[in-house]
């Protein structure tokens, strides 16, 4: 099987191909923008299928089938509103709502599995679905707040507050500009979709940081870098070698 995910922000495309290599499925090929998209079209085969998301950086992920006549089974990664994903359900079209959940993206991939020798020249209405959607793309809307208890009540911290996230013992943590830190509901994981990605970015398997918190950023051994935020200084924060170039473009 031939997979292919479009989506623009590239964290929350490489937690989708790391689910779907759970699965058993690899992924091919991540494009992350429109752009990208039609060029890569022109000089591929088309895949089986794409994991599609709706809102890319330069558009609507539609406008690459007004220039590319599409040939795969698709299924969206969506975070729209019910009325839509309802109108997908209509026309035939698979969806996840993101933050993707594991069993539900099973469900999908088994779905797409059991139609899979139907899947030949797979005609979907896009026109109907951009008029659904309007004409002018819907903001996307990331966690504002996030609340841990402590004793028996539960408390709010607002991102702004957050300098960092990180894992510890199996637990997720967040760590906030007061030099306290609070165990959240939730996994690193699962934060990569709910996170904004122009505030915050995984720079390890352990750690996001808060643009607004970096203090200083040092050269590191083995070509990784070393960050200093305003106030955490409990571990280092090292951003991994292979995540160095993704985060010196989301610096600027």
């Amino acid at each position: 099987m031939n997979v292919l995910i479009i989506e623009d922000e590239k964290p929350s495309a490489r937690r989708l191909s790391r689910m779907l290599d759970q699965l058993g499925v690899s992924v091919n090929e991540m494009l992350h923008s429109v752009e990208e998209a039609v060029n890569w079209f022109s000089n591929h085969p088309h895949p089986d299928l794409i994991f599609l998301d709706i809102q890319l950086s330069d558009g609507l992920s539609f406008e690459i089938f007004d220039t590319v006549a599409v040939e795969s089974a698709i299924i969206f990664t969506t975070a729209f509103d019910e009325y839509a994903l309802q109108a997908f359900k209509l026309n035939s079209i698979d969806y996840l709502l993101k933050p993707i959940d594991d069993e539900e993206l099973k469900l999908a991939v088994d779905k797409y599995k059991a139609r899979m020798p139907k899947q030949q020249n797979v005609a979907l209405n896009f026109d109907d679905i951009k008029k659904l959607l309007g004409a002018t793309p819907v903001e996307r809307e990331y966690k504002k707040r996030f609340t841990t208890k402590i004793g028996q009540h539960l408390k709010m911290i607002t991102v702004d507050e957050i300098e960092c996230f990180y894992s510890e013992n199996k637990g997720t943590y967040a760590a906030t500009v007061d030099g306290r830190n609070y165990l959240l509901d939730t996994t690193l994981e699962l934060l990569e979709d709910e996170l904004a990605p122009d505030t915050f970015f995984r720079v390890s398997r352990k750690f996001f940081v808060n643009i607004n918190a970096i203090k200083d950023i040092i050269s590191y051994t083995n070509s990784r870098l070393q960050i200093k935020l305003n106030h955490w200084n409990e571990q280092e924060i090292i951003v991994s070698r292979e995540r160095v170039k993704d985060f010196k473009i989301w610096l600027e």
